[in-house]
């Protein structure tokens, strides 16, 4: 990965920086999460990494523009990032909690089968999709019902 991305960078006349790299690293590390530029800030300054906030978001939106890093919109006002891997490229959907921001991916199998549906009740060939769901967690519904039965 770091080796594409340095090509990447020259072909293009950038030069692969130790901040360009520990970006990228901590998408790495991150597994499944959807990171902003915020959360990878926090991340580099709970590692002692002396990097300012512009340049962190400087290079969250080059390595998106390059192809490095994937830019998703959950309507929360802030973009998120995942690397940008073959597997990533299929279309995954989401399900997103409105009191904690928690987000999950839906399972390829429970949207294949979801568009097949809709293919099947409207006659349409559905060729592109971006299904959101939005709720409460588990969590924050545990968190709802304490605070409820405290108020009994």
């Amino acid at each position: 990965m770091y080796e594409s991305l340095r090509k990447e960078l020259r072909s293009k006349k950038y030069r692969m920086t130790a901040q360009r790299e520990i970006v990228l690293k901590i998408f790495a590390e991150s597994g499944e999460k959807h990171l902003g530029a915020e959360d990878v800030y926090r991340r580099l300054i709970e590692k002692r990494y002396r990097i300012s906030k512009a340049t962190v978001y400087r290079t969250v939106e080059l390595l998106s523009k390059l192809g490095f890093l994937r830019r998703l919109e959950f309507g929360e006002g802030v973009y998120r990032y995942e690397l940008a891997t073959p597997e990533s490229e299929t279309l995954h959907q989401h399900v997103i909690c409105k009191t904690c921001g928690e987000l999950i991916e839906i399972d390829e199998k429970t949207v294949k089968d979801l568009v097949k549906s809709v293919e099947t009740k409207t006659g349409y060939l559905i060729n592109d999709y971006d299904i959101k769901f939005y709720g409460l967690c588990p969590r924050c519904q545990s968190r709802r019902s304490a605070n409820t039965e405290k108020r009994i």
